[in-house]
């Protein structure tokens, strides 16, 4: 592939990207981590890992090596740096690839006229301002320096690598300086930046709802031609997972370190999953009162032309059907009454939230997984093997 035509395919990914702006993006491009069309999403992974966690380890081997071992042994650490900093980091390239998916369907199936057409284009045209604007993101990181900084002290305990004294005498180590300011406001940071990213989705999807779709009661897809909408809450998904790794941590380490019990974190599990469940599925709801109007209008539309044809079936076999009984079986009238009712049944049956039973056990999946280590840090393994082969009686 030519220059040329790598510069054409770089411009329609920044078009249709929600990711490729900003300045940490365009940092990312400066320091070669990120090449045009291509992640390096190893070499991305491997620098954020010597960024955040390295240090922590070669600090505390430095100044406080009685701390190492308690180091090794922090969840906490090791699940946001080892593994919801590299998931937010690839997960990016899912934001990226299903708002593609979202605009290059609607072109494909001419959702939209030429009219709202364009006004879907001054919509990303916006997104692209707002993903590029300096603002959003040193707000962003502004905001979590200020609250690192001013309330440190509520987040931090007596783990050696960590702090050392008793009480409100708490100190932090070196190491402890170093995540406080760089190792956790990195995690904060990029997980801050995709519900950033997500809320620009979520602005898409709420101008998109607002424009003219040539929406068919009767589509196949049983949401009047949205249904593909309903695989854009899979990009939410490393942010759910990022997220619930890092409270699941913080819980594990009250259960083992601070006596709580498993039972004590029912409702606030709850609460989490609700919580997500409403930012990943919200944008949908934007789509509710069009499909509902269409669902109604397909009624009374199709209940006219239902009328028409039922009505003109029943006078001809009922009340005129006098000396043509033999004639009834083979009549095509029969079949397209009948197709004509199932047609009618599909509009009854059109589902309001566009919504993907796929989608939502992904990420229903994305908010269990990072439980099971505080689950198994109370719980044998063999329990939970033994309760879920029950189950599947």
């Amino acid at each position: 592939m030519d220059t040329k035509t790598d510069d054409a395919q770089l411009a329609v990914d920044r078009d249709l990207s929600l990711i490729r702006g900003g300045p940490f993006y365009r940092a990312q491009e400066a320091t070669r981590l990120i090449r045009p069309n291509q992640w390096n999403h190893v070499r991305r992974v491997t620098f954020a890992i010597a960024l955040g966690w390295l240090p922590l380890v070669l600090i505390t081997a430095l100044f406080n090596p009685g701390g190492l071992v308690s180091l090794v042994k922090d969840y906490r650490v090791h699940s946001r740096l080892l593994v919801a900093v590299p998931v937010l980091l690839v997960g990016q390239l899912w934001v990226e690839s299903r708002f593609r998916m979202v605009v290059e369907h609607i072109t494909a199936a001419g959702l939209l006229g030429g009219l709202d057409r364009a006004r879907m284009d001054d919509t990303i045209a916006m997104l692209r301002r707002l993903r590029d604007s300096v603002i959003p993101e040193l707000a962003i990181l502004f905001l979590l320096v200020v609250h690192d900084v001013t309330s440190y002290t509520t987040l931090i305990d007596a783990t050696p690598w960590l702090a050392h004294g008793a009480g409100s005498d708490l100190h932090l180590t070196a190491a402890g300086w170093y995540a406080v300011l760089v190792s956790a406001t990195m995690f904060q940071f990029l997980l801050g930046l995709g519900l950033w990213k997500w809320l620009l989705w979520a602005v898409f999807a709420f101008k998109l709802s607002r424009l003219n779709l040539k929406l068919v009661p009767t589509h196949a897809d049983g949401h009047g031609g949205l249904g593909f909408l309903g695989l854009t809450p899979i990009a939410f998904t490393p942010i759910a997972f990022a997220a619930s790794t890092a409270i699941a941590a913080t819980w594990r380490q009250e259960m083992i370190h601070g006596g709580a019990n498993l039972m004590s974190f029912k409702e606030p599990a709850i609460v989490l999953a609700v919580i997500i469940a409403l930012v990943a599925l919200g944008p949908l709801a934007f789509f509710v009162p069009r499909l509902m109007a269409l669902r109604r209008q397909g009624i009374l539309d199709y209940g006219i032309l239902g009328q028409i044809d039922s009505a003109a079936f029943h006078e001809k076999w009922i009340h005129r059907r006098a000396g043509h009984e033999a004639e009834f079986l083979g009549a095509t009238e029969n079949i397209t009454l009948n197709n004509f009712g199932q047609t009618y049944l599909k509009i009854g049956q059109l589902k309001p939230f566009p919504a993907d039973k796929g989608a939502l056990i992904t990420l229903a999946v994305s908010v269990a997984i990072p439980m099971l280590p505080m689950i198994l840090a109370v719980v044998p393994l063999a329990t939970v093997l033994k309760a879920l082969l029950k189950a599947l009686r």
